[in-house]
């Protein structure tokens, strides 16, 4: 019987915005250097957003030395009632990840990702009864196939994504906001891809930052600033709420990275 991912996005586990933020991994979007007092402003604009859509946010506490340790999307992928945890793709994240398996063993069984196996939750959009996973500069061969063992062991197929060089991982380009429907920016995938989806939402390139989606049902939200694919999603269905993420931009984060979803 396949498996069956859980979209209800009960909680949010996060982590707050580190004072070392503006030292924060950065290789495709960054313009200039990112402000931490902004950037906090903006966590706060995403947590208020997920809490008006019914979700109950969870913040731990920053870890000092750690710029990126607000990306807590990548520290877990849940799979079911079991949560892996992954040796993280830059050498500069490792060690994050050891306070959110403690917060989750309370409610998940835990699985180790094996030495020299690597994976960013990033790299892992959840799409109905399968997972697609990308490998790129931070996801590895070895790692996606851990985790496509342990989909599969629980029921679910896997999709394999070599995630284009310009890009950091699957989720900046790709998101399923519901049940059937793909969104994706033109450019990075190809319509072959995607062609097991019911429906695939295509953004233009030049707002291919708005690919990256949290979704409730037919309610959405999306980055502020990107007009076209506002009115692709109004077009296809959606309500739409916008947050602004121009400071999490230019440390190549998006929506979806600064949260595991735990149900």
């Amino acid at each position: 019987m396949p498996g069956t991912f859980d979209r209800t996005r009960g909680r949010a586990l996060t982590r707050a915005v580190s004072p070392d933020f503006s030292s924060a991994v950065s290789n495709f979007f960054n313009t200039r250097p990112p402000n931490y007092e902004a950037a906090k402003g903006s966590q706060e604009a995403y947590f208020a957003a997920l809490r008006a859509h019914g979700t109950e946010v969870i913040t731990l506490p920053a870890i000092p030395g750690y710029p990126d340790c607000s990306f807590t999307e990548d520290t877990a992928v849940i799979i079911d009632d079991k949560a892996v945890i992954p040796n993280l793709g830059h050498p500069s994240r490792d060690g994050e990840q050891d306070s959110i398996a403690d917060f989750l063993s309370e409610d998940f069984e835990i699985v180790r990702m094996p030495k020299g196996a690597t994976l960013d939750g990033g790299d892992v959009v959840f799409y109905d009864d399968r997972f697609l996973v990308g490998i790129s500069t931070r996801t590895n061969q070895r790692g996606a196939v851990f985790l496509a063992d342990q989909a599969n062991k629980s029921g679910f197929d896997v999709q394999l994504f070599d995630v284009p060089k310009n890009t950091l991982h699957l989720t900046t380009v790709c998101s399923s906001p519901r049940p059937g429907t793909i969104i994706a920016s033109v450019g990075y995938l190809k319509e072959s891809d995607l062609s097991f989806a019911e429906e695939v939402v295509w953004i233009p390139e030049d707002e291919g930052y708005a690919s990256n989606t949290i979704a409730y049902r037919d309610r959405i939200i999306i980055p502020e600033g990107y007009k076209k694919a506002r009115r692709l999603m109004l077009d296809s269905g959606f309500s739409v709420t916008t947050v602004e993420m121009s400071e999490f931009r230019e440390v190549d984060a998006s929506l979806t990275c600064l949260s595991v979803f735990i149900g």
